[in-house]
């Protein structure tokens, strides 16, 4: 089982994250900020990961550490979940529509962090989510599972559309790049590490 159980603890938040890269999409995610929840509800159920997501953070300051410190928390489940790699297809790559929006992402699960993120300009708050965190959760995310992501909004202009179909194409691109392809054998890299 490529699974991982990450606990974060500061002074700001407390995040548990617990991944299953071969599960069936199974979501339990309680972080306190409602909107995150259901992006992350995204992220889960269309990858096909189990993920489990509990945080408590301070958000009576504002969502940005809650949001901040459960990307980091997944990121790393991510990369623990993956071991070595071994017979992993690497690459992944979507693209999805939501109405108006159309997103393309790609995914390197590379070892190496790097992120391409371009979107149109949407509204500061969808409720009393601050989509200025939008770019933020993909640098965090990218920063500990160590890959290469690239996230383009091609078309869209209604900003819970814009970040949905985000998460849905990240989402598909982790589910093929995650894959075990049995006509690989061994590390997908000819460094033999990733």
């Amino acid at each position: 089982m490529r699974t991982a159980h990450v606990a974060r603890a500061t002074k700001e938040s407390s995040v548990d994250v617990k991944i299953n890269l071969d599960g069936s999409g199974l979501i339990e995610i309680d972080t306190g900020v409602p909107f995150f929840d259901h992006m992350l509800s995204q992220l889960g159920k269309h990858s096909g990961f189990d993920l489990t997501v509990k945080t408590v953070g301070d958000v009576d300051v504002d969502s940005h550490h809650t949001v901040e410190d459960t990307s980091l928390a997944f990121g790393q489940a991510l990369r623990e979940a993956l071991g070595d790699k071994s017979g992993i297809r690497r690459f992944g790559d979507a693209m999805v529509p939501l109405d108006e929006v159309l997103v393309q992402a790609a995914v390197d699960l590379s070892g190496r962090p790097y992120l391409v993120h371009r979107q149109p300009e949407i509204v500061e708050l969808i409720g009393t989510f601050d989509t200025t965190l939008g770019r933020h959760i993909w640098e965090s995310i990218v920063a500990e599972a160590r890959i290469a992501l690239h996230v383009r909004v091609l078309e869209g202009r209604n900003a819970h559309h814009v970040f949905e179909a985000q998460f849905k194409a990240v989402a598909r691109a982790l589910r093929d790049a995650c894959a075990i392809d049995n006509q690989i054998t061994g590390i997908p890299s000819t460094k033999g590490v990733l």
